[in-house]
Protein backbone atom coordinates (compact mmCIF):
# COMPACT_ATOMS: atom_id res chain seq x y z
CA UNK A 1 0.00 0.00 0.00
CA UNK A 2 0.93 3.72 -0.44
CA UNK A 3 -0.21 7.04 0.13
CA UNK A 4 -1.79 8.81 -2.61
CA UNK A 5 -4.03 11.55 -4.04
CA UNK A 6 -6.60 11.22 -6.32
CA UNK A 7 -3.94 12.68 -9.16
CA UNK A 8 -1.27 9.93 -8.32
CA UNK A 9 -3.97 7.35 -7.88
CA UNK A 10 -4.84 8.02 -11.87
CA UNK A 11 -1.25 8.35 -12.81
CA UNK A 12 -0.71 4.62 -11.41
CA UNK A 13 -3.80 3.18 -12.87
CA UNK A 14 -2.85 4.57 -16.54
CA UNK A 15 0.87 3.38 -15.23
CA UNK A 16 -0.19 -0.21 -14.23
CA UNK A 17 -2.28 -1.07 -16.78
CA UNK A 18 0.15 0.69 -19.68
CA UNK A 19 2.85 -1.87 -18.51
CA UNK A 20 0.93 -4.75 -18.20
CA UNK A 21 -0.72 -4.09 -21.78
CA UNK A 22 1.32 -2.73 -24.79
CA UNK A 23 -2.38 -2.20 -26.47
CA UNK A 24 -3.12 0.94 -23.82
CA UNK A 25 -3.01 4.28 -25.58
CA UNK A 26 -2.80 7.74 -24.08
CA UNK A 27 -3.63 10.71 -26.27
CA UNK A 28 -5.23 13.99 -24.97
CA UNK A 29 -3.90 17.70 -24.87
CA UNK A 30 -0.82 18.10 -23.22
CA UNK A 31 -0.73 14.72 -21.67
CA UNK A 32 2.83 13.83 -22.86
CA UNK A 33 5.18 16.29 -22.35
CA UNK A 34 3.48 18.48 -20.01
CA UNK A 35 2.25 15.48 -18.20
CA UNK A 36 -1.54 17.31 -18.05
CA UNK A 37 -2.63 19.87 -17.05
CA UNK A 38 -3.07 18.22 -13.40
CA UNK A 39 -0.04 16.23 -13.93
CA UNK A 40 -2.48 13.18 -14.17
CA UNK A 41 -0.10 11.51 -16.90
CA UNK A 42 2.77 13.23 -15.94
CA UNK A 43 6.12 10.89 -16.31
CA UNK A 44 4.15 8.47 -18.54
CA UNK A 45 5.69 9.61 -21.93
CA UNK A 46 8.96 9.29 -20.43
CA UNK A 47 8.39 5.51 -20.01
CA UNK A 48 6.59 4.61 -22.57
CA UNK A 49 7.12 6.72 -25.53
CA UNK A 50 5.70 9.17 -28.24
CA UNK A 51 3.77 6.56 -30.08
CA UNK A 52 1.73 5.50 -26.81
CA UNK A 53 1.56 8.56 -25.06
CA UNK A 54 0.00 11.10 -27.97
CA UNK A 55 0.06 15.57 -27.69
CA UNK A 56 -2.95 15.77 -29.26
CA UNK A 57 -4.32 19.06 -31.14
CA UNK A 58 -6.75 21.30 -29.36
CA UNK A 59 -9.48 19.72 -31.05
CA UNK A 60 -12.10 17.34 -28.94
CA UNK A 61 -13.72 15.94 -31.97
CA UNK A 62 -10.45 14.67 -33.21
CA UNK A 63 -9.42 13.30 -30.28
CA UNK A 64 -12.05 11.10 -29.22
CA UNK A 65 -12.66 10.20 -33.80
CA UNK A 66 -9.28 9.03 -33.15
CA UNK A 67 -9.29 7.41 -29.93
CA UNK A 68 -12.68 5.70 -31.61
CA UNK A 69 -10.82 4.55 -34.57
CA UNK A 70 -7.74 3.29 -32.32
CA UNK A 71 -10.10 1.26 -30.45
CA UNK A 72 -11.96 -0.28 -33.47
CA UNK A 73 -8.14 -1.37 -34.36
CA UNK A 74 -7.56 -3.71 -31.63
CA UNK A 75 -6.20 -1.01 -29.17
CA UNK A 76 -7.33 0.82 -25.84
CA UNK A 77 -7.43 4.06 -26.11
CA UNK A 78 -7.67 6.27 -23.13
CA UNK A 79 -8.34 9.47 -24.29
CA UNK A 80 -8.26 12.35 -22.00
CA UNK A 81 -10.58 15.86 -22.16
CA UNK A 82 -8.85 18.63 -20.78
CA UNK A 83 -12.04 19.63 -19.01
CA UNK A 84 -15.49 18.61 -18.70
CA UNK A 85 -16.57 21.92 -20.09
CA UNK A 86 -14.37 20.93 -23.25
CA UNK A 87 -16.08 17.52 -24.24
CA UNK A 88 -19.41 19.22 -26.29
CA UNK A 89 -17.35 19.27 -29.48
CA UNK A 90 -16.88 15.65 -29.12
CA UNK A 91 -20.44 14.95 -28.03
CA UNK A 92 -21.24 13.96 -31.56
CA UNK A 93 -18.63 11.63 -31.95
CA UNK A 94 -19.83 9.89 -28.36
CA UNK A 95 -22.97 9.77 -28.80
CA UNK A 96 -23.24 9.15 -33.19
CA UNK A 97 -20.24 6.54 -33.20
CA UNK A 98 -18.44 5.24 -29.70
CA UNK A 99 -21.70 4.56 -28.06
CA UNK A 100 -23.94 3.15 -31.40
CA UNK A 101 -20.86 0.82 -32.52
CA UNK A 102 -21.48 -2.28 -31.47
CA UNK A 103 -25.68 -2.53 -32.08
CA UNK A 104 -25.46 -0.96 -35.48
CA UNK A 105 -22.82 -3.65 -36.10
CA UNK A 106 -24.97 -6.31 -34.31
CA UNK A 107 -21.80 -6.47 -32.04
CA UNK A 108 -19.86 -7.61 -35.17
CA UNK A 109 -17.95 -4.41 -33.89
CA UNK A 110 -16.44 -2.48 -30.56
CA UNK A 111 -14.63 0.24 -29.36
CA UNK A 112 -12.96 -0.01 -25.95
CA UNK A 113 -12.23 4.01 -25.49
CA UNK A 114 -12.34 5.37 -22.09
CA UNK A 115 -12.10 9.26 -21.67
CA UNK A 116 -11.07 10.73 -18.79
CA UNK A 117 -11.88 13.85 -18.10
CA UNK A 118 -12.02 16.49 -14.77
CA UNK A 119 -15.06 17.63 -13.61
CA UNK A 120 -16.72 20.09 -10.90
CA UNK A 121 -16.11 23.52 -9.48
CA UNK A 122 -13.06 24.29 -6.29
CA UNK A 123 -10.34 26.07 -8.40
CA UNK A 124 -12.06 29.15 -8.75
CA UNK A 125 -12.22 28.18 -12.95
CA UNK A 126 -15.26 29.97 -14.16
CA UNK A 127 -18.04 28.90 -16.27
CA UNK A 128 -15.98 27.30 -19.00
CA UNK A 129 -13.46 25.03 -16.46
CA UNK A 130 -15.97 23.77 -13.43
CA UNK A 131 -19.42 22.05 -15.29
CA UNK A 132 -20.40 18.50 -14.30
CA UNK A 133 -22.15 17.28 -17.33
CA UNK A 134 -22.67 13.91 -16.13
CA UNK A 135 -26.35 13.74 -16.73
CA UNK A 136 -25.83 14.39 -20.28
CA UNK A 137 -24.06 11.32 -20.89
CA UNK A 138 -26.09 8.79 -18.29
CA UNK A 139 -28.90 9.90 -20.70
CA UNK A 140 -26.81 7.75 -23.51
CA UNK A 141 -27.47 4.50 -23.80
CA UNK A 142 -24.31 2.71 -25.28
CA UNK A 143 -21.60 4.16 -23.02
CA UNK A 144 -20.86 3.79 -19.03
CA UNK A 145 -20.61 7.00 -17.13
CA UNK A 146 -18.18 6.47 -13.94
CA UNK A 147 -17.16 9.24 -10.79
CA UNK A 148 -15.24 7.68 -8.28
CA UNK A 149 -14.75 10.04 -4.99
CA UNK A 150 -11.45 8.89 -3.15
CA UNK A 151 -8.17 7.73 -4.20
CA UNK A 152 -8.87 3.89 -3.55
CA UNK A 153 -12.05 3.66 -6.04
CA UNK A 154 -10.26 6.08 -8.76
CA UNK A 155 -7.36 3.73 -9.22
CA UNK A 156 -9.87 0.75 -9.23
CA UNK A 157 -12.40 2.12 -11.24
CA UNK A 158 -10.22 3.62 -14.20
CA UNK A 159 -8.24 0.00 -14.25
CA UNK A 160 -11.98 -1.37 -14.62
CA UNK A 161 -12.44 1.01 -16.87
CA UNK A 162 -9.73 0.94 -19.49
CA UNK A 163 -9.91 -3.36 -19.34
CA UNK A 164 -13.74 -2.89 -20.00
CA UNK A 165 -14.90 -3.60 -23.68
CA UNK A 166 -17.30 -0.95 -23.19
CA UNK A 167 -16.81 2.35 -23.82
CA UNK A 168 -16.61 4.59 -20.75
CA UNK A 169 -16.63 8.51 -19.79
CA UNK A 170 -14.46 8.32 -16.45
CA UNK A 171 -15.49 11.94 -14.81
CA UNK A 172 -12.67 12.73 -12.57
CA UNK A 173 -13.90 15.35 -9.20
CA UNK A 174 -11.19 17.86 -9.09
CA UNK A 175 -11.93 19.44 -6.06
CA UNK A 176 -10.87 16.18 -4.47
CA UNK A 177 -8.01 15.80 -7.14
CA UNK A 178 -5.15 16.48 -4.39
CA UNK A 179 -6.61 14.41 -1.39
CA UNK A 180 -10.07 14.31 0.76
CA UNK A 181 -11.30 17.31 2.84
CA UNK A 182 -9.35 17.98 5.80
CA UNK A 183 -11.94 19.80 8.35
CA UNK A 184 -14.49 21.93 6.95
CA UNK A 185 -15.27 20.59 3.38
CA UNK A 186 -17.16 23.80 2.48
CA UNK A 187 -14.25 26.06 2.91
CA UNK A 188 -12.05 26.21 0.07
CA UNK A 189 -8.61 24.88 0.06
CA UNK A 190 -6.07 26.87 -0.41
CA UNK A 191 -2.93 24.47 0.16
CA UNK A 192 -4.29 21.05 -1.23
CA UNK A 193 -0.96 19.99 -0.63
CA UNK A 194 -1.51 19.62 2.53
CA UNK A 195 -4.06 17.26 2.35
CA UNK A 196 -4.03 13.62 3.73
CA UNK A 197 -3.55 11.14 0.95
CA UNK A 198 -5.53 7.89 0.85
CA UNK A 199 -4.10 4.12 1.24
CA UNK A 200 -3.83 2.64 -2.24
CA UNK A 201 -2.50 -0.65 -3.61
CA UNK A 202 0.62 0.48 -5.33
CA UNK A 203 0.57 -2.56 -8.39
CA UNK A 204 -2.80 -4.31 -10.00
CA UNK A 205 -6.26 -4.41 -8.68
CA UNK A 206 -10.07 -3.18 -9.62
CA UNK A 207 -13.26 -1.76 -8.42
CA UNK A 208 -15.94 -3.28 -10.14
CA UNK A 209 -18.46 -1.01 -12.77
CA UNK A 210 -21.78 -0.95 -11.63
CA UNK A 211 -21.39 -1.29 -7.75
CA UNK A 212 -22.72 1.51 -5.08
CA UNK A 213 -20.75 1.52 -1.92
CA UNK A 214 -22.16 2.45 1.94
CA UNK A 215 -19.67 4.65 2.87
CA UNK A 216 -21.24 5.36 6.35
CA UNK A 217 -24.09 2.99 7.67
CA UNK A 218 -26.75 4.29 9.24
CA UNK A 219 -30.29 3.95 10.01
CA UNK A 220 -32.37 7.42 9.75
CA UNK A 221 -31.73 8.78 6.63
CA UNK A 222 -30.58 7.86 3.25
CA UNK A 223 -28.25 10.00 1.40
CA UNK A 224 -27.21 9.12 -2.14
CA UNK A 225 -24.69 11.04 -3.52
CA UNK A 226 -21.49 10.76 -5.64
CA UNK A 227 -17.69 12.73 -6.39
CA UNK A 228 -16.83 15.51 -4.14
CA UNK A 229 -20.02 15.66 -2.27
CA UNK A 230 -19.82 12.14 -0.41
CA UNK A 231 -17.35 13.99 1.68
CA UNK A 232 -19.85 16.88 2.50
CA UNK A 233 -22.51 14.35 2.79
CA UNK A 234 -20.69 12.62 5.56
CA UNK A 235 -20.15 16.06 7.20
CA UNK A 236 -22.95 17.28 7.21
CA UNK A 237 -24.97 14.54 8.54
CA UNK A 238 -22.23 14.81 11.18
CA UNK A 239 -22.77 18.34 11.65
CA UNK A 240 -27.04 17.78 12.14
CA UNK A 241 -26.81 14.60 14.37
CA UNK A 242 -28.52 12.67 12.40
CA UNK A 243 -28.03 8.79 11.65
CA UNK A 244 -27.51 8.92 7.92
CA UNK A 245 -26.65 6.30 5.69
CA UNK A 246 -24.27 7.60 2.85
CA UNK A 247 -24.21 5.60 -0.24
CA UNK A 248 -21.35 6.63 -3.17
CA UNK A 249 -23.12 5.70 -6.41
CA UNK A 250 -19.38 5.87 -8.13
CA UNK A 251 -21.05 3.98 -11.52
CA UNK A 252 -23.72 6.39 -12.49
CA UNK A 253 -24.24 4.36 -15.70
CA UNK A 254 -25.23 1.00 -15.19
CA UNK A 255 -26.91 2.28 -11.71
CA UNK A 256 -26.48 -0.37 -8.50
CA UNK A 257 -30.29 0.52 -7.95
CA UNK A 258 -30.54 -2.67 -5.39
CA UNK A 259 -27.56 -0.97 -2.62
CA UNK A 260 -30.21 1.98 -3.01
CA UNK A 261 -33.18 0.88 -2.83
CA UNK A 262 -32.86 -1.48 -0.05
CA UNK A 263 -30.90 1.00 1.89
CA UNK A 264 -34.40 3.59 1.52
CA UNK A 265 -36.59 0.49 2.05
CA UNK A 266 -34.61 0.59 5.64
CA UNK A 267 -34.53 4.20 6.83
CA UNK A 268 -37.83 5.42 5.17
CA UNK A 269 -36.30 8.43 4.53
CA UNK A 270 -34.18 9.91 1.21
CA UNK A 271 -31.95 12.84 0.15
CA UNK A 272 -30.60 12.95 -3.11
CA UNK A 273 -27.45 15.64 -3.94
CA UNK A 274 -25.12 16.80 -6.70
CA UNK A 275 -22.81 19.58 -7.48
CA UNK A 276 -24.28 19.81 -10.76
CA UNK A 277 -27.38 21.89 -11.47
CA UNK A 278 -30.48 20.50 -9.94
CA UNK A 279 -32.95 21.20 -12.65
CA UNK A 280 -32.60 17.72 -15.39
CA UNK A 281 -29.92 16.56 -13.17
CA UNK A 282 -28.77 13.19 -12.52
CA UNK A 283 -30.49 12.87 -9.23
CA UNK A 284 -34.32 13.08 -10.66
CA UNK A 285 -33.40 9.74 -12.69
CA UNK A 286 -31.86 8.60 -8.97
CA UNK A 287 -35.02 10.30 -7.65
CA UNK A 288 -38.10 8.85 -10.00
CA UNK A 289 -36.06 5.12 -9.62
CA UNK A 290 -36.36 5.32 -5.75
CA UNK A 291 -39.21 6.87 -5.69
CA UNK A 292 -41.29 3.79 -8.02
CA UNK A 293 -39.70 1.03 -5.82
CA UNK A 294 -40.05 2.48 -1.97
CA UNK A 295 -42.97 4.19 -2.48
CA UNK A 296 -44.68 2.19 0.59
CA UNK A 297 -41.65 2.29 2.42
CA UNK A 298 -41.48 6.78 2.45
CA UNK A 299 -42.00 8.23 5.60
CA UNK A 300 -41.54 11.57 4.08
CA UNK A 301 -41.12 12.76 -0.13
CA UNK A 302 -37.74 12.16 -1.25
CA UNK A 303 -35.45 15.45 -1.64
CA UNK A 304 -32.87 16.88 -3.82
CA UNK A 305 -30.38 19.54 -3.48
CA UNK A 306 -28.02 20.22 -6.11
CA UNK A 307 -26.37 23.39 -8.15
CA UNK A 308 -28.23 26.44 -9.25
CA UNK A 309 -30.42 26.51 -11.94
CA UNK A 310 -27.22 28.87 -13.65
CA UNK A 311 -24.73 28.64 -15.58
CA UNK A 312 -21.71 28.35 -13.43
CA UNK A 313 -21.48 31.85 -11.55
CA UNK A 314 -16.96 32.56 -10.99
CA UNK A 315 -17.81 35.13 -8.30
CA UNK A 316 -20.12 32.87 -6.34
CA UNK A 317 -18.20 29.76 -6.96
CA UNK A 318 -18.64 28.12 -3.24
CA UNK A 319 -22.53 29.35 -3.02
CA UNK A 320 -23.67 27.63 -6.28
CA UNK A 321 -22.99 23.94 -5.25
CA UNK A 322 -24.13 22.15 -1.86
CA UNK A 323 -21.74 22.50 0.74
CA UNK A 324 -22.46 21.62 4.59
CA UNK A 325 -25.08 23.87 5.75
CA UNK A 326 -27.10 23.49 2.23
CA UNK A 327 -26.66 19.87 2.77
CA UNK A 328 -27.85 20.04 6.82
CA UNK A 329 -30.73 22.47 5.76
CA UNK A 330 -31.61 19.63 3.21
CA UNK A 331 -31.69 16.95 5.99
CA UNK A 332 -33.41 18.35 7.98
CA UNK A 333 -36.28 18.98 6.17
CA UNK A 334 -36.27 15.44 4.98
CA UNK A 335 -36.50 14.58 8.84
CA UNK A 336 -38.96 17.63 9.80
CA UNK A 337 -41.88 16.26 6.87
CA UNK A 338 -44.15 13.56 7.43
CA UNK A 339 -45.42 11.94 4.16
Amino acid sequence: MAQMNMIEAIRSAMDVVMDKDPNVIVLGQDVGYFGGVFRCTDGLLRKYGDHRVIDAPIAEGGIVGAAIGMGLNGLRPVAEIQFADYIYPGFDQVVSELARIRYRSCGEFWSPVTIRTPCGGGIRGGQTHSQSPEAIFTHVSGIKTVMPSNPYDAKGLLIASIESDDPIIFFEPKRIYNGPFDGDPEKPAVSWASHPKGEVPEGYYTVPIGKAEIVRPGDELTIVTYGTLVHVAAAAAEAVGVDAEVIDVRSLSPLDADTLIESVKKTGRCLIAHEATRFGGYGAELSATLQRECFYYLEAPIRRVGGWDTPYPHAFEWQYFPGKKRLAAGIRKVMETAA
